[in-house]
């Protein structure tokens, strides 16, 4: 499918945003979803993913983040969250969510469209599609210790520590994923934030530390459901992160 072709599904209670990015993205050639209640949007999101959801945070009966958890439940749907400027906390909530990005309102609509972009090319590897003209075609499977991954695949494995020690499978977002091959691809070497935030966001989109920290958190978070003592990704304070192999 080429990208062009992507299903983008809008999701906010301002219909004039709606309206709006709506028309600017069927300019770019996307097709579009437009919901205007996070509780609708439920059942439609879940029953038919779209490739990518942009949802607001603030919306009456279901709010973007009860949403994306509720979406995380079924789906597997790329989000983009839209925040409001003096809603820091949101980003921070949203992100430790699973949330792959997010955009803070007042926003250019061409900003909005190059993060679209962005996150989708991240995601192509879990479609099996081939990497667009001029990207990188995914690497090879990295075996660290207990860790398995496969990015042609976009799959993580770790190996369970109870008797029989069979592999569980943990279910990433894109971003999470990119983080975690950073650092697992020299374990044991120290993966500054700079650095992570190269690997995670190849497209000129800014982030800040506390995004950064937020994945980590998430990650740590995914592995210790499948490994409760799970300690393989470390903090170095006031450094960055680093893989050590179990």
């Amino acid at each position: 499918m080429p990208e062009t072709a992507a299903t983008i599904a809008l999701v906010d209670d301002d219909r004039n945003i709606l309206t709006s990015v709506s028309i600017a993205l069927q300019a770019e050639g996307f097709a579009v979803r437009m919901y205007a209640d996070g509780a609708a949007a439920l059942k439609a999101l879940t029953d038919a993913p779209p490739d990518l959801a942009v949802l607001d945070i603030k919306m009456p009966r279901l709010d973007g983040m009860e949403l994306l958890r509720r979406l995380r439940e079924k789906v597997d749907v790329p989000v983009i969250f839209l925040t409001s400027k003096d809603t820091e906390i949101d980003e921070a909530l949203g992100l430790a969510m699973g949330a792959d990005d997010y955009i803070g309102k007042p926003f250019s609509q061409r900003l909005l469209i190059e993060r679209i972009r962005a996150v989708l090319r991240r995601a192509a590897s879990r479609k099996g599609l081939p990497p667009a003209a001029g990207e990188a075609a995914p690497g090879p499977a990295i075996v660290r210790g207990r860790l398995s991954m496969d990015p042609a695949r976009h799959r993580v494995t770790w190996k369970a520590p109870a008797a029989g020690g069979g592999d569980a499978d943990v279910a990433l977002t894109v971003t999470e994923f990119l983080i975690l091959e950073a650092l697992a691809q020299r374990p044991g070497f120290v993966k500054s934030r700079d650095q992570l935030m190269d690997a995670a966001y190849q497209d000129d989109v800014y982030v800040d530390d506390r995004t950064i920290d937020s994945h980590i958190k998430r990650l740590r978070k995914k592995f210790r459901v499948v490994d409760p003592a799970f300690k393989a990704i470390e903090t170095l304070y006031g450094v960055g992160y680093r893989f050590n192999e179990e």
